[in-house]
């Protein structure tokens, strides 16, 4: 798989030969990566994209429908007629995982298939956490009030 963040997206993903031979159409790889990375946020359930830089990146930029930063945490291998896509999403705690990573399958293809027409022939989907927002909330509370219950 090309890594389209580092690789900037320069091989070909479809080359196809238009209406009556006018011409060609070529897609990059860093298309269809930001295609599916945003179809991928805009899934209930899926709290972030990517791990470590790519995350934080994500983070920032994510929020921004047409940002290049999406494309990042999304890998993609693609050929003349066909694309295959890996991601890595942390999803949000009580999320039925089976169920999500359906969904994010669902629209991955619907996107990339109606957006590019390239057919996608496979989607792995890494979960590598669990976001629990009340961990987040605690830890604050825990640092101020161990701050306070230290000093009087």
């Amino acid at each position: 798989m090309a890594d389209v963040g580092t690789q900037g997206g320069s091989s070909t993903a479809d080359r196809s030969t238009g209406q009556a031979g006018r011409g060609t159409t070529t897609i990059a790889d860093g298309v269809v990566a930001t295609i599916a990375g945003i179809a991928i946020r805009e899934t209930d359930g899926v709290y972030s994209v990517g791990r470590g830089a790519s995350k934080a990146i994500g983070a920032v930029t994510g929020r921004r429908s047409g940002s290049s930063g999406v494309g990042r945490a999304v890998k993609v291998e693609v050929g003349e007629k066909q694309a295959a896509i890996d991601v890595d999403v942390e999803v949000e705690y009580g999320v039925q995982i089976h169920k999500l990573a359906d969904r994010i399958r669902t629209q991955v293809t619907d996107a990339v298939e109606s957006m590019t027409g390239l057919e996608v022939v496979e989607i792995n989907i890494y979960v590598f956490d669990v976001h629990v927002p009340d961990e987040d909330e605690e830890d604050e509370g825990d640092r101020s009030g161990r701050a306070s219950a230290r000093v009087q």
